[in-house]
């Protein structure tokens, strides 16, 4: 991938970290860079190897709120960032791993579901840091001659995991959508409509704050042709004290849609759509 990207033109950061399978990687040689899925939110939704790569790093990176549910694990260094300045943190971050610390990069759920994008940009830091000339006099020649740390997926539990639980929703018999990610969701948005209305799958879709949230697909569906009475149950801050279930028809959720703001939803960002066909 480029220095740059738009997610409009490319390329896509996702793209990137599905550019190739990972490598084989000896992690008692190899020096991996973890990209850890932490969970819906509970420490005990957390993998005991994910807390393990949190807890032995030198320095940790993602998103404030993410780092927030771990940072009482680790005595690493937290480089916390939001939106606007996640490439100033990641390239902190490659920067300190090209000079020799180990890194890890925490992300909220499961990598392997809705995070690639993540992944992607930490990729790229790590291999842009890596192979820039101010890396070579932070190492010695023998370093040098090694290619760039990897980077290794610790995959935790999902809340699209728990959230078929909650509902009650067989994993082999649903349609998995996620729209928690930026760029266009034409394609994404697309298939979510056919699995429902056309191939009758169970859906369970990850909403995307605040311009697609649960409303806004229901509405969609009910467009599309989907039956207004099919039940949808909105899972919300899932594991968290504060879990709570909204059950809706699809006709009474599409009453919430509209907006692209925090006020214009009765939902938290924290949100799983769960759409079940009849038994």
């Amino acid at each position: 991938m480029s220095d740059g990207y738009d997610l409009d033109s490319g390329p896509d950061p996702a793209t990137f970290a599905a550019g190739h399978p990972e490598p084989d990687i000896d992690e008692e040689i190899d020096d991996p860079v973890y990209a850890v899925g932490v969970g819906p939110g509970n420490q005990e939704f957390l993998t005991p190897r994910g807390e393990r790569a949190i807890r032995e790093a030198d320095v940790v990176v993602g998103f404030t709120t993410v780092v927030e549910f771990v940072a009482d694990l680790t005595d690493a260094d937290l480089l916390t960032c939001g939106y606007k300045d996640e490439a100033a943190a990641l390239e902190t971050f490659g920067e300190r791993v090209a000079a020799g610390e180990s890194g890890t990069a925490v992300a909220m759920g499961d990598p392997n579901h809705s995070g690639y994008q993540f992944v992607g940009k930490v990729q790229d830091a790590v291999e842009q840091s890596s192979t820039s000339p101010d890396s070579h006099t932070r190492r010695d020649a023998a370093e040098r001659a090694t290619a760039e740390p990897p980077i290794r997926i610790v995959p935790g539990i999902s809340s699209l995991q728990v959230a078929a639980s909650r509902a009650r929703v067989p994993m082999e018999d649903a349609e998995f959508v996620t729209l928690h990610k930026s760029g266009d969701l034409e394609g994404d948005v697309d298939r979510l409509a056919r699995a429902v209305v056309e191939d009758d799958r169970y859906l369970l879709a990850l909403p995307r704050p605040y311009d697609r949230m649960p409303g806004d697909l229901a509405a969609l569906l009910l467009e599309c042709g989907a039956d207004p009475e099919l039940e949808a149950l909105v899972c919300e801050k899932l594991t968290h004290e504060d879990e709570r279930i909204h059950r809706f028809t699809l006709a009474e959720l599409s009453d919430h849609a509209g907006g692209d703001g925090r006020e214009d939803t009765p939902f938290s960002d924290l949100v799983v759509l769960a759409v079940r066909q009849p038994v």
